[in-house]
């Protein structure tokens, strides 16, 4: 590493944290996504940074595959391999420091003054004794992390290596699908909606396009699952997932986000009748009856819209416009259930 870190030693409270969370992350047999982020989130809290993320390889680029913190809002990010610290650190195979962005030449300084980052340790994961991506920990603070830091970060990308093996049984194809697709549903999952979101951004800034962010909650998933059992309310997203599916483009990209929120990203728009349009053929379909071991679930959804660049030409704008309009559906369905 070209700065010297401040050295110390792992506190066996750290210690017993880290075996804890592994602990944690075999019982609960999460898929490869959800390790991940998990690790992502842990990471930032034993290294006491304020940002954490993975990020893998996908051909010259690094992507931002889950992320925490400050760097939450940059899922999906895509920066040049060459020209990052992270890929610096896939060139050397082992873990690099920067202390501070701003004299660091390894760096992307452009991404890191978006994100507000002036250190950060980046360690390799590694699959089949193969650099395919990073762990990173970032603060906004100049040489924040210590040697100790480094060792908290391999211990934790260890774990990710280990799911990495069980998820992609040798194959590469398998792992990158398991890093971007929801196991329960077979839908595209949250880093990728968002990768897919930013790239439309930037296609349409470049064309004037119209295109809609949709994001869907559904209304019965607790009172589902605290009446007819999990294997019940697992049924119930997998259908409210193919029933989706049903109803959108090949060209659109359906995703889920969250254990009961998902997302549509409508990739063309003629017309903000469209939205309307793609609302109504959603809700009519979800809320058609569905049987699951002789018990019929209801299946409802709270529905928000938000159109680019009319709402808004950022990410969290978009998504944060539709949120607020599914949040008014969800109001005013209790309301009207209540009265």
């Amino acid at each position: 590493m070209v700065d010297r870190l401040k050295k110390s030693t792992i506190s066996s409270d750290r210690l017993l944290d880290i075996l804890r969370f592994q602990t944690e992350i075999v019982q609960q047999g999460l898929d490869l996504y959800d390790v991940m982020q998990r690790v992502a989130e842990c990471s930032q809290s034993l290294t006491r940074a304020q940002a954490a993320a993975v990020e893998l390889v996908e051909g010259d680029e690094m992507v931002y595959r889950a992320a925490t913190g400050i760097a939450e809002a940059q899922l999906g990010l895509r920066l040049e391999r060459e020209s990052s610290l992270s890929g610096y650190c896939i060139g050397v195979g082992g873990p690099v420091y920067c202390k501070d962005s701003e004299t660091d030449d390894r760096v992307d300084r452009g991404a890191c003054r978006r994100v507000g980052l002036r250190s950060m340790i980046v360690v390799p994961l590694k699959h089949q004794s193969v650099a395919i991506g990073v762990l990173k920990v970032m603060s906004s603070e100049i040489d924040i992390f210590t040697s100790a830091d480094v060792k908290v970060l391999e211990l934790m990308s260890d774990l990710i290596a280990a799911a990495m093996s069980n998820a992609s049984k040798h194959q590469s194809g398998e792992l990158y699908y398991s890093a971007t697709y929801d196991s329960l549903t077979e839908l595209y999952n949250r880093a990728l909606f968002y990768d897919h979101l930013r790239q439309r951004i930037a296609q349409s800034s470049r064309c004037c396009a119209q295109f809609g962010v949709l994001v869907l909650d559904m209304d019965n998933l607790k009172n589902i699952n605290d009446t007819y059992g999990h294997k019940a309310g697992d049924a119930a997203i997998r259908e409210f997932a193919v029933r989706i599916k049903s109803v959108t483009r090949e060209t659109d990209t359906v995703a889920r986000i969250g254990g009961d929120e998902f997302a549509i990203l409508l990739h063309k728009l003629t017309s903000t009748e469209e939205i309307r349009a793609a609302i109504s053929r959603i809700i009519n379909v979800i809320e058609m009856q569905f049987m699951f071991n002789d018990q019929t679930l209801p299946l409802a959804a709270s529905i928000g819209s938000a159109v680019y660049p009319d709402d808004g030409a950022d990410i969290n704008i978009l998504i944060e416009k539709a949120d607020q309009l599914m949040y008014e559906m969800k109001r005013y369905r209790k309301q009207k259930n209540y009265n």
